[in-house]
Formats: C-alpha cells, sequence, structure tokens
C-alpha cells in the first residue's frame, strides 16, 4: 500500500498543468484535414511608426506686431466697457450725480428748442416778406394792365401816387408817379412843381417851388413819358413848419395845366411799390 500510494504522488507531481482552451467560440466540426497538425499563425504586423513632422513656418515680425494691436484693442474695448458700467452703476447710486446729469439734460432741450423758435419766427418773417412782395406784384400788373390792358379805360395826365420820405433835417424826398394812356402814339412831356400848404407860429402859409427848392426862379422838374413816369426830388421845409397839404402842378407842352392835390398824411403813408424799378414808360 505503501509503495501503491508513492506511486500515484509522484505522477501526480510529474503531470503537466492544464493547456486553457485557445477559443472559446465553438468551432464547425473537424474535417479530416483538421486532425492534422496545425500550423502557427503568422504574427500580425507591427504598426508603423509615423515620421516626425518638420519645422513650421517661423511667426513674421508684422504679424507679432498685429496680434498685440489686437491684443492691446480687446483690452481697450474691455476697459471702456467697465468704466461706462461703473459710471451707469455711480450715477444710479449717486442721487446728486443723477441730478446733475437731468439738469444737462434739461439745459440742452431748453437751448434746442430756443433754436427752433428762432427759426420759426425767421420762417415766418421770410414768408410774411414773400407776401409783401407778391401783393406788390398783384398791384404792380393791375397798375399795368390799367395802361396796356384790352380793357384799360383811357385817360388823360394825371398824378398816380405822391410819396414823401423823410430824408435828414427839414429835408424830405418826394416821388411822383405821373400816368397817361388817352395819347399812346406821343409822349407826354412838361414840367413839374410842388406846392405845400400848412402853418407856422399860428399862422396859415403857402410855400412855393422857389421857398420849398430854396432857390429863386429854382427851375421846374421835366418829364418825358408815353405811359408812366416816376419823377423825384428833394425839397426843404423852415423849421416850425407844419405841413397839411401837397399840391402837384402839372404843366405839360401844348396843353392845359394839371394840379392834384394829398394830403400831407396820405403822401408820408404811401406804400413803395414796385414801379420804382421802371420810372419812365
Amino acid at each position: 500500500m505503501t509503495l501503491a500510494r508513492e506511486l500515484v504522488i509522484s505522477s501526480a507531481m510529474n503531470e503537466p498543468p492544464p493547456v486553457p482552451p485557445q477559443n472559446l467560440i465553438p468551432s464547425a466540426p473537424a474535417t479530416p484535414s483538421e486532425s492534422e497538425p496545425q500550423s502557427a499563425p503568422a504574427p500580425a504586423p507591427a504598426p508603423s511608426t509615423p515620421s516626425p513632422a518638420g519645422p513650421g513656418p517661423e511667426p513674421t515680425p508684422w504679424s507679432l506686431v498685429l496680434i498685440a494691436v489686437l491684443a492691446l484693442c480687446l483690452l481697450f474695448g474691455l476697459w471702456g466697457l467697465w468704466t461706462v458700467i461703473r459710471a451707469a452703476s455711480a450715477a444710479s447710486d449717486d442721487p446728486g450725480l443723477r441730478i446733475v446729469q437731468l439738469q444737462q439734460e434739461v439745459t440742452t432741450l431748453t437751448r434746442s428748442d430756443q433754436i427752433s423758435r428762432e427759426a420759426n419766427l425767421k420762417l415766418q418773417s421770410s414768408l410774411a416778406e414773400r407776401d409783401e412782395e407778391i401783393a406788390a406784384l398783384r398791384a404792380d400788373l393791375a397798375f399795368y394792365e390799367r395802361f396796356v390792358g384790352s380793357t384799360a379805360q383811357r385817360r388823360g395826365l394825371s398824378v398816380h401816387e405822391l410819396r414823401l420820405t423823410p430824408a435828414g433835417e427839414g429835408v424830405w424826398h418826394y416821388a411822383a408817379t405821373l400816368t397817361q394812356n388817352l395819347n399812346r402814339d406821343a409822349a407826354s412831356e412838361g414840367e413839374l412843381r410842388l406846392v405845400i400848404e400848412g402853418s407856422r407860429d399860428g399862422r396859415l402859409q403857402t410855400l412855393d417851388w422857389a421857398a420849398l427848392r430854396q432857390q429863386d426862379e429854382a427851375p421846374a422838374l421835366a418829364y418825358s413819358f408815353k405811359y408812366f413816369q416816376q419823377v423825384e426830388g428833394d425839397i426843404v421845409l423852415p423849421e416850425g413848419f407844419a405841413p397839411t397839404r401837397v399840391t402837384v402842378r402839372l404843366a405839360p407842352k401844348g396843353g392845359a395845366a394839371v394840379e392834384q392835390s394829398f394830403s400831407w398824411a396820405d403822401a408820408v403813408a404811401q406804400p413803395r411799390s414796385s414801379t420804382d424799378v421802371a420810372p419812365d414808360a
């Protein structure tokens, strides 16, 4: 018994270890050729090692400068944003600063409103001037139609308008518009004189042409026109004289004299017309 036990232990110690299974997946039934010994599988190819890449292009100085500039711009932008946010936060936290800002806004709006009002006043003034010009042009058109229109009424020599404006110490500038359309084929020629009635030191006084011109035998003012003409000049009134009426005396050649009177107030207040542009026609 002892000898048989030793033989079993000795055979167990000399038995090789069990070989692990090579493939857990069941294989197909062995064919007669599978009974032959199989050759060992070929080793897998070793992975190819990539060759080291060569050195890349070096950065140029201009690219470095550009990068630096972009970085500075980014920093300045962030700083500006931070400043605005801080100012807004400070304004919301500081009532005094907010009041100052509101006062500045009120001042700006007030100035803007003032400028708008001034521009509106200038526009209204310009429109009023244009309306006056249009009214004057319409009046002149009606004036011209009196002489050259198809329905114009035939009239002889007359004084259409007399205007007096102050020109200095006791000096007055006169402008008389003479008209006629009775004889359209011939010109009307003659002389004009003024006579002014008024008072001085409580007494009635009449100043003739020589007194108004302050010259003995002063020559009359000549005129010559076909349809109308504006004649003008200066006269002098003595100190203390209060005029009340002005009389225009026309002495045409080869015709009867014409006299036409105007009150001093009407002659001074007479508006200026654009017939002054064409003094004679």
